[in-house]
């Protein structure tokens, strides 16, 4: 049976933040799978330079307000929604005051790189998951595209490897030139800790974990890895083949449904689940 439904968990997404390879990519994939037949659903951080009135986001008040505690801290949970223009495809934003609406993306407004990234990146992981269970949605694979959704293979392999949403689902990382500079924060071995994802499953990484010990996490728990640019990672790229990661080597800027479309097909299982 083929896969039919797909979750894209995105760190970018234009219109609503700048074009870059990350955003082009995340707007027009979804798109494009979605013109291929499959059901999609699409996440992304609700960062503080989208402009809500002209995005013309909304809160979705039934999925808002649950709780979630990161590093013994209740932190609220928003899920805010909005349609991209011309498309059929519908936005996810995960929000929280803290993480998000009042900062900028990766860095602040002098450039600078946020300490608590990590912190970030594990709060936007819960905060789909827990959001796509509301749903009642079961995804056959789940699409990470971009360092926000580092964790989310980890996630899906312990703490929600049990959940009915998530037990037969494949997970996919994609790799991006866009790199992170500094590490992910002293306290994000702490704050990763959630169910069956302990602390000691970081052990074999390098102390200081950065944006290369985050990818490599990302691919030990992932059943599959796309070359999504032309100047990706070489360290990245050979991590995921040297350990028998299947990988979609860069298709190119067109076309980009047939080969993703076989991709899917090739990490879902060859047609069988």
């Amino acid at each position: 049976m083929k896969a039919k439904k797909i979750l894209f968990i995105n760190q970018e997404i234009t219109p609503y933040v700048p074009e870059s390879e990350l955003s082009l990519l995340g707007r027009n994939l979804p798109q494009a799978i979605q013109e291929k037949g499959y059901e999609i659903r699409t996440f992304m951080p609700k960062w503080g330079n989208i402009n809500e009135r002209r995005g013309q986001l909304h809160e979705v008040i039934r999925l808002s307000r649950m709780m979630l505690i990161i590093d013994e801290t209740d932190h609220p949970l928003i899920i805010k929604v909005a349609s991209i223009p011309q498309t059929r495809i519908q936005v996810y934003f995960i929000d929280n005051d803290d993480y998000f609406s009042k900062r900028q993306m990766e860095a602040d407004e002098n450039g600078e790189e946020y300490p608590d990234n990590g912190e970030r990146a594990i709060f936007f992981a819960r905060g789909v998951l827990e959001t796509v269970k509301k749903l009642r949605w079961v995804p056959d694979i789940i699409h990470c595209q971009g360092w926000m959704s580092g964790v989310i293979p980890l996630y899906i392999k312990t703490a929600y490897h049990e959940e009915p949403s998530f037990a037969n689902t494949k997970v996919i990382t994609s790799l991006f030139s866009k790199e992170l500079k500094n590490d992910l924060g002293e306290n994000f071995r702490n704050c990763i800790e959630f169910k069956d994802a302990k602390k000691s499953l970081l052990e074999k990484y390098n102390e200081k974990f950065d944006f290369i010990e985050l990818g490599k996490l990302a691919i030990d728990y992932s059943d599959g890895v796309v070359e999504a640019g032309s100047e990706v990672n070489p360290e990245l790229l050979n991590y995921a083949i040297d350990n028998g990661v299947p990988v979609m080597r860069y298709p190119g800027e067109e076309n980009i449904s047939e080969p993703y479309d076989q991709f899917y097909d090739e990490v879902y299982g060859d047609g069988e689940k």
